[in-house]
């Protein structure tokens, strides 16, 4: 995948040097609630591109509020986020970003391939069967092409769900609980395809309750309540006092 750049910008010699490419994603003051309930407290994140990080946390901590406002779905109560610099649910951020909900939906009347085949050319791509091919030789749902998802059981759905979002284009791929339902060999399946799509340049936020993920990445951000209480390393962390 191309990584994408930002034009040089052009000026005198005095003028002042940019101080190097936005983050492929932050938040100032980035809020949430729900009449008088926090469903996430003010949050000012920055996260690299190319960096991977795991978002861990008990169920209502704010972790797929916090994805899906970065993925444009929801809006924010307050604050704002950024994309590569362009605001969430804005068409640029939209283009950089992939996301793989924990509730998949597919099309009533769609195959699984149909909906890589919709998802390819809508994002502008023309050469995406061995993609698509790949992808579903991978997950083992070759042989499941020409099915429809919607009749899938939770973990082929899963499955169904990752190939579509993996099959554009994308700066940065959200990931909400993608292990549910998936039995050893789709899951070291999928931790294969997320390690390609950070060796091709993408960031990465993974939110999970599988503990052993987070050690797999660079970055652990951990929520309760709504609230960040743990935003470092991974290395040396004790995760289960995170989560408890």
């Amino acid at each position: 995948m191309t990584e994408r750049r930002r034009p040089r910008a052009r000026g005198t010699a005095a003028a002042k040097a940019p101080s190097g490419p936005p983050p492929a994603l932050s938040t100032d003051g980035l809020a949430k609630s729900y009449g008088d309930v926090a469903a996430l407290a003010p949050l000012d994140l920055r996260i690299k591109a190319n960096q991977a990080a795991v978002l861990i946390g008990h169920n209502g901590s704010g972790k797929t509020t916090l994805l899906r406002m970065l993925a444009g779905l929801l809006d924010q109560s307050s604050g704002n986020a950024l994309v590569g610099g362009h605001a969430v649910g804005t068409l640029e951020a939209r283009a950089a970003t992939s996301f793989l909900s924990d509730t998949p939906t597919f099309y009533d009347d769609l195959s699984v391939w149909e909906h890589l085949e919709y998802t390819a050319r809508l994002h502008g791509m023309h050469d995406w069967e061995q993609r698509a091919a790949d992808l579903l030789g991978h997950l083992g749902l070759y042989d499941r092409a020409d099915d429809l998802p919607t009749r899938f059981s939770r973990g082929l759905r899963q499955k169904a769900a990752a190939a579509i979002a993996l099959i554009r284009p994308f700066d940065v791929l959200l990931v909400d609980e993608p292990f549910v339902g998936l039995d050893a060999t789709g899951k070291v399946a999928f931790l294969e395809l997320l390690d390609e799509a950070r060796h091709d340049g993408a960031t990465l936020i993974v939110a999970t309750h599988e503990l052993d993920f987070v050690h797999r990445v660079d970055r652990c951000i951990a929520l309760r309540d709504g609230s960040v209480v743990y935003d470092g390393v991974t290395e040396g962390i004790d995760v289960l006092a995170l989560v408890s």
